[in-house]
């Protein structure tokens, strides 16, 4: 069994998220959000080193040794997946792990809305999840791809780097690919999906402009597409998407994505007080005609009218959804506060006030 196993069960057995190796420092664990040190001694960069290249191939040694960064997927049989990031720093060798369960939450075990489970079964369009890294975004879009499994009869894609849950095809047919090992990028991968017959097609994560360009195409053109983004909100969202294109085609693009995106889910973790784990509050837009227009005619700003306006539709604002959160008691009013967007609104929720931003 190679060194790194026994520190990946640890991880297991204690609900961390992440496992943190650097040289120069303890072997540290984030657990609810928190670093944790699991040890007192001291990791030297050889004895990482050995542990580190204990678990890749020669391949991947000499890729990340003429590089110096590395992400692959690793899997610990009977466990969990993990996604892995070797990278040098000033003292030597680093490494986190983010652990993936082997086991897929559905929708109503996360307690997401259930209309995320109406989103997965539309025919066409572009759904996407956005939020900051660790926020839950690829555990979302996982519950979402296995309601579909079990709901529909398709072909379904996923692209990622690396690949992250693994689907076992139920009603679905299901293929994982992966940057670097079966393809050689996002944007390769998405236009050879295109003659690959798919009904849905996961983009990881819609980090560059041919990407995003292939995905809206994509979903123009008769495939449900989803994808992340690390933003937060819908009108950020959009207009990332947006200004990630040259001035002469952002009016073009906006067209476009008026026509084929159908939502954006922003999500955000949140300690729970009242038990273990996390919780999170998401904000929802579905796009409706409304919606499309304000898209269109640049008046992105507009659209949280059309989230609020919209709740019997499944729209929710991420304030609301946070409120709702604390009026079950689930989190701190220190955290919403933190991570709300109408800061006026939660302050007098507040024990003490805050300092004035």
């Amino acid at each position: 069994m190679a060194k790194l196993d026994h520190l990946f069960r640890l991880m297991h057995e204690r609900n961390a998220s992440d496992l943190h190796l650097f040289t120069g420092n303890e072997p540290a664990l984030r657990i609810r959000g928190d670093m944790i040190r699991i040890s007192s001694e001291v990791l030297t960069n050889e004895k990482l080193k050995e542990m580190l290249y204990e678990i890749i191939t020669p391949d991947k040694i000499r890729f990340f040794e003429q590089t110096g960064d590395l992400d692959f997927g690793y899997e610990l049989d009977g466990l969990a997946r993990y996604r892995c990031n070797y990278f040098m720093q000033k003292n030597g060798h680093g490494a986190v792990f983010r652990e993936i369960p082997s086991t897929i939450l559905s929708v109503d075990h996360l307690g997401l809305p259930q209309v995320l489970k109406q989103l997965v079964m539309l025919p066409r369009g572009l759904v996407l999840c956005t939020g900051p890294t660790g926020s839950g975004k690829s555990t979302t879009l996982a519950a979402m791809i296995e309601h579909a499994n079990q709901n529909r009869k398709g072909h379904v894609i996923t692209i990622e780097d690396p690949i992250e849950f693994v689907h076992q095809g139920k009603q679905c047919i299901i293929n994982h690919r992966e940057v670097g090992t079966h393809t050689q990028s996002f944007a390769m991968a998405l236009r050879a999906a295109l003659r690959e017959n798919p009904d849905i097609i996961l983009v990881g994560e819609m980090r560059d402009l041919e990407t995003t360009e292939l995905a809206i195409e994509a979903a123009n053109t008769g495939h449900l597409v989803l994808s992340t983004v690390h933003t937060m909100g819908a009108t950020r969202t959009i207009d990332r998407i947006v200004d990630m294109f040259p001035a002469a085609q952002q009016a073009q693009i906006r067209t476009s994505l008026s026509e084929s995106l159908k939502a954006v889910i922003s999500q955000a973790l949140f300690k729970r007080t009242d038990t273990m784990g996390r919780v999170a509050a998401l904000e929802i837009l579905l796009v409706t005609h409304a919606a499309a227009n304000l898209i269109r005619e640049e008046k992105t700003y507009q659209l949280l009218t059309v989230i609020q306006t919209g709740r019997r539709l499944g729209m929710v604002s991420m304030d609301d959804s946070i409120m709702e959160l604390l009026q079950r008691r689930w989190i701190s009013v220190e955290e919403g506060y933190d991570k709300c967007v109408d800061k006026d609104r939660f302050c007098k929720l507040l024990k003490y006030t805050p300092p004035e931003w």
